[in-house]
């Protein structure tokens, strides 16, 4: 098997593989006699089909797998010894692939075209500047953050009046335009009405200040403008959603209300642990440190994404751009037209400029990631993803288990490396350019992101 390589010009070249005989026969030939062994067709005895008529019916397909994996695997291993950077796939040259002939030919030659990629010198210095924002955790912002935790430690009550943003639950029944009961008409036992729901300003007026034990007429369609509410609360089609009259007697018979938590020790341990927090002081200086740690990872993303943008600026390589348009196209087939790719032209480019940047200054600055860091991190984002459900305490040996389990997947282990990479070269930044810090208010801060 012959693998070789033409450059067109600095961005663009073709790889050629020509396959002969001797390549592909043998095991070909092998793959005939295991069908051979294995036929069972009527009119032979098991293993006794002619090898003739095993030839005529599976060489052709056969032939075809085993070319494309030779192909394929000599293809890849090309690139990789001859430590080609290439930017996108290899795809089938339009140029140069003659047409093959499967039926007549014993050697075949495939062409393919790779793009390029450029030789990139990226670099940090101290003469770069870059801005760098401090949020201020304030008191506004220390009281916004203590009424989400009570609100996320509270309990569901008992109320004696709806409020808006109860729960009223209740009997439903079917009533006529005329405020009749509808004998054998929808009913629904324990129906649970939501006010935050309620899009309809009458009908809110019309619930709020009622009773336990009120009876009152509702026009559910009012109320739930969404056929899909309706039809997950009276467990009907929606097809009887719009057929059915949607007035229905509402029989009052609870009213739920989320109570945030009393700030006290209970509320402390619950949240952070027994004995962790003792007095409210300590749990808003635990809140200012929380937001200062929180608004600090947010700070360190806003700068990698202006370090990442300056470096793209200063990016001068060209691109085999009409290559990558090319293989956008071809491997997005049915999913983007041309005209889509233009749109989004600038975005790609520069994604793949800023990819070519990053694996510089990785190889420059020999920037590693180990596997107990992806390990740490992904304990890091699990005991997140708990903590979002108001567990604070999660024995070692269950974040052990649940990080595993998230390693396992290919695509979050990738995304791990990615995320850990990035918060590497955040830091060279930090320690290389100067940086000029800036305060600003969490809302202001939030804007800056709109910008881009």
């Amino acid at each position: 098997m012959q693998v070789t390589k033409e450059n067109k010009d600095d961005l663009n070249a073709v790889i050629r593989i020509v396959v002969d005989k001797q390549d592909y026969e043998k095991e070909v030939n092998d793959k005939l006699k295991d069908y051979k062994r294995k036929a069972n067709m009527p009119g032979f005895r098991p293993g006794m089909v002619p090898i003739g008529m095993i030839k005529r019916m599976y060489y052709k397909p056969i032939l075809l797998e085993e070319i494309n994996r030779l192909v394929s695997e000599n293809l890849t291993k090309f690139i990789d010894n001859e430590k080609l950077n290439i930017l996108g796939e290899p795809l089938t040259s339009k140029e140069e692939q003659k047409e093959i002939d499967f039926d007549t030919q014993e050697s075949f030659e495939f062409v393919f075209d790779i793009g390029i990629a450029p030789e990139v010198e990226a670099d940090i210095t101290s003469k770069d500047k870059l801005p760098y924002y401090v949020i201020d955790a304030n008191k506004k912002l220390i009281d916004k953050h203590a009424d989400s935790y009570t609100s996320q430690y509270g309990e569901m009550t008992e109320g004696e009046e709806v409020q808006e943003e109860d729960v009223v639950k209740g009997r439903l029944s079917q009533l006529t335009p005329e405020g009749e009961v509808i004998e054998g008409g929808i009913t629904v036992e324990n129906a649970s009405l939501s006010m935050k729901v309620v899009k309809d300003e009458e009908v809110k007026k019309q619930l709020t200040g009622a009773k336990v034990g009120d009876v009152l007429q509702i026009d559910l369609k009012k109320a739930y403008p969404s056929e899909a509410e309706l039809t997950r609360m009276l467990n009907i089609s929606k097809e009887q959603v719009e057929s059915e009259s949607m007035l229905f007697q509402l029989t009052i018979e609870e009213i739920s209300r989320w109570k945030k938590a009393e700030i006290n020790q209970d509320f402390f341990d619950k949240a952070f642990g027994e004995g962790e927090v003792t007095s409210e002081e300590e749990f808003r200086n635990r809140l200012k440190e929380e937001i200062e740690k929180a608004y600090a990872q947010n700070s360190d993303f806003k700068l990698f994404l202006d370090a990442r943008e300056k470096l793209v600026s200063k990016f001068k390589a060209e691109l085999p751009e009409e290559f990558i348009r090319r293989w956008l196209l071809e491997s997005n087939e049915g999913k983007l037209s041309e005209e889509d790719i233009d749109k989004d032209f600038e975005k790609v480019r520069d994604d793949l400029k800023w990819q070519l940047i990053q694996d510089a200054l990785i190889k420059k600055y020999e920037l590693k990631v180990e596997p107990e860091e992806i390990e740490q991190l992904a304990r890091q984002q699990v005991l997140m993803q708990f903590r979002q459900y108001g567990m604070a305490n999660v024995p070692e040996e269950h974040l052990n288990n649940y990080a595993a389990e998230m390693l396992k997947k290919d695509q979050e282990r990738r995304r791990l490396y990615e995320q850990r990479f990035q918060e590497k070269i955040t830091q060279l930044v930090k320690e290389t350019v100067k940086l000029e810090e800036k305060k600003v208010k969490d809302e202001d801060f939030s804007k800056l992101f709109d910008k881009k």
